[in-house]
């Protein structure tokens, strides 16, 4: 059993955090709006980080299912926070780009670059193609429920009038599902075979008081800054000449979550192919089947009026292709380098489409 220590390294991580999130105050009463808005960014994406060593340290003390379980919901706090008071500030549709935008920027950004990195250094990527395809098959489910209303929408049909309860429905079919599914990451039918946390075990583990502690105020830090960073967006992005659909897309879903994510790519590097699709697709999962149901049922608490799970004909073609063609890339249960650059071209490809709105 690993020890339990702090390392320098952790501390170094912890105090950069804090720094930026009293610079992020700092700038929310002073400065500019395009200072705050990149301070609270990059406050944000260090609290990402926080919160995924937090998560880590955590599952030294759990079994490696439930780990990831908690890893992927925490992980993706920081954004649920910019989500809510972006919803009570009215921005539903910033907030529709991030949420596709996040599931972009996993399923296709991060497992490309996975991709990318692990087999230019590794030859060809393996990993047990079983649980990628169950991911796989979860996730085009969840993107077909989060479709229906739109279709409704463009389609005229009778249900055309009632798309904030048909948006609730889907929604609650989603996290149905999403509790169907929490067995099977948390009993021994594990997404992570157990060898592929074994280096991980030799690492010293952080106590328990001291884990849940920075994982208390990093939800609390990841509260306000999400509060500043909504405030300075609307005139950030129109000093920046940036559209909401491009800020909501990338920026935001971006500045959320990627970076804690970067870990799968360093574990492709490792060659740990199975450890990094879990990291790696268990987030976009994660966001289909929990984020995007609570952030609907919030929005009839919150904000202006109800979120309807009705997307503009691109960002639904976006959620598509993004659940699509990893699908097709992850099913053999092996990757080259060239299928990664061919899902960062992709990326590059629906994010510069969303350029001018």
């Amino acid at each position: 059993m690993a020890s339990a220590a702090i390392s320098g390294k952790d501390f170094r991580t912890l105090g950069l955090s804090l720094a930026f999130c009293i610079a992020a105050a700092v700038a929310h009463m002073v400065a500019g709006p395009v200072v705050a808005f990149a301070v609270s960014a990059a406050a944000l994406s260090l609290l990402a980080v926080v919160v995924g060593h937090a998560t880590e340290h955590l599952g030294s003390k759990m079994s490696a299912g439930a780990t990831g379980v908690i890893q992927s919901a925490l992980g993706n706090l920081p954004e649920l926070m910019v989500c809510i008071f972006s919803l009570r500030a009215g921005l539903v549709d910033v907030v529709k780009g991030a949420l596709v935008g996040s599931i972009l920027a996993n399923s296709v950004l991060v497992l490309g670059l996975a991709l990318v990195f692990g087999g230019r250094k590794n030859g060809v990527l393996k990993f047990a193609s079983e649980p990628v395809r169950m991911i796989a098959v979860l996730m085009l489910l969840a993107c077909t429920a989060l479709a229906i209303p739109t279709l409704a929408h463009v389609l005229h049909t009778p249900a055309e009038p009632h798309e904030s309860t048909l948006s609730l429905v889907c929604g609650i079919v989603l996290i149905a599902l999403f509790g169907g599914s929490l067995p099977f990451f948390i009993r021994g039918e594990e997404i992570v075979p157990e060898e592929a946390h074994e280096p991980e075990q030799a690492h010293p583990s952080w106590p328990m008081a001291f884990t849940v502690g920075v994982l208390f105020a990093a939800g609390i830090g990841a509260a306000f800054v999400s509060e500043w960073f909504v405030d300075a967006l609307q005139p950030a992005t129109k000093a920046l000449g940036l559209s909401e659909a491009f800020t909501g897309l990338v920026v935001v879903a971006i500045a959320g979550n990627a970076i804690e994510q970067l870990v799968g790519i360093q574990l492709a590097i490792k060659n740990k192919g199975d450890y990094a699709m879990s990291v790696i697709l268990n987030s976009s999962l994660q966001i289909a089947l929990l984020l995007v149901p609570i952030l609907v049922m919030a929005s009839f608490f919150i904000g202006p009026a109800p979120m309807t799970l009705v997307l503009p004909p691109m960002l639904l073609v976006s959620l598509i292709l993004a659940a699509l063609i990893p699908a097709f890339v992850i099913f053999d249960g092996e990757g080259i380098w060239l299928e990664g650059a061919a899902l960062v071209g992709l990326y590059i490809l629906i994010a510069a489409a969303f350029w001018w709105g």
